[in-house]
């Protein structure tokens, strides 16, 4: 079992909890269940749910009637998965600023990590 933990900003502000409560709440729901799968599965869940995307980078694929989110992640020491950010998906490929955003958020995690 891993421990699923928000990426918290300095001020304190949780991005992907942002997400998660602008979602409608059928689409939270199923959100929220796909996060219980990640932390059962962890590192071995694969597509459909999970799908690698760059530099230690998952994606969590949620798909609700017709409606597609996604829940950006990285694995951390002690059996702990970081998530990022989230996106509701309007296009066939995502879109680079949400993984350009995902990527800084696992830096700056991992750079307050090493300087404690």
């Amino acid at each position: 079992m891993f421990d699923v933990k928000f990426y918290e900003l300095p001020n304190g502000e949780k991005p992907v909890k942002i997400f998660l409560d602008s979602l409608d709440l059928q689409m939270r729901s199923k959100a929220v269940s796909s996060l219980t799968i990640l932390a059962e599965f962890g590192n071995t869940l694969r597509e459909p749910y999970s799908k690698a995307i760059d530099k230690g980078l998952f994606e969590l694929r949620i798909k609700f009637a017709g409606d597609i989110t996604r829940i950006f992640y990285f694995f951390c020491v002690d059996h702990k998965i970081i998530v990022t950010n989230g996106f509701v998906k309007k296009t066939p490929k995502t879109p680079p600023s949400e993984i350009g955003l995902a990527l800084k958020y696992k830096a700056d995690y991992e750079g307050r990590l090493e300087r404690k």
